[in-house]
């Protein structure tokens, strides 16, 4: 989704993973955008060269991170000095985590495989973060935060069970939970930061 959208915006884009079968199943999009190459790489020790980047988007990948604070020093060092990195997690306490940590309970996961009659797997997120060690993270690594945003109601069991209605109350749910003691509920967490001036 992101890849082609860079790849039509910008002179040269990058998609980066160190999993060689996420590459694998993008090369036809490198195939139909000559300016966008797939690299293997690591973001915890890049081969990039310092400030090789003007944008990173680094979209639901931190969570999967143990060391966070290396990935985003790392992060700083790939971006130019008016480079602008884009960055989305999931919070720490919203329903749809704490939900998928008591399904994957011995005896639970029976039941819930049930209940979806499908395969589910566990997310692999071993660092959440709440909106506070987040930003903490991030003046840590010498990023300025410009911009945050918060979206995303689920409520495990209610939207399976009543489909339609529950998502018209999940999205009724998402402006008032935003901006109030609340906000962490909400699923995903947006930030647009910059390099820090020294």
């Amino acid at each position: 989704m992101y890849l082609p959208t860079l790849a039509r915006l910008a002179p040269e884009a990058f998609g980066v993973d160190i999993e060689d079968a996420y590459l694998s199943r993008l090369r036809p999009l490198e195939q139909a955008h000559p300016n966008l190459r797939l690299v293997h790489d690591d973001i915890l020790q890049s081969s990039f060269p310092d400030a090789h980047f003007d944008l990173i988007l680094c979209s639901e990948v931190i969570e999967h991170i143990a060391d966070a604070r290396q990935a985003l020093a790392e992060m700083r060092r790939l971006l130019s000095p008016s480079g602008v990195l884009v960055l989305s997690t999931p919070q720490k306490f919203s329903p749809l985590e704490l939900f998928s940590k008591v399904a994957f309970l011995p005896g639970i996961i029976q039941i819930v495989r049930w209940i979806y009659r499908e395969p589910i797997l566990e997310t692999g997120h071993i660092n959440l973060m709440t909106s506070r060690r987040l930003r903490k993270l991030l003046a840590g690594a010498g990023f300025a935060i410009e911009e945050t945003h918060t979206a995303g109601v689920y409520l495990p069991g209610i939207a399976e069970a009543f489909g339609n209605r529950a998502l018209r109350l999940e999205q009724a749910l998402e402006p008032r939970l935003r901006g109030t003691l609340l906000e962490g509920l909400l699923w995903t967490q947006f930030v647009v930061a910059s390099p820090a001036p020294h």
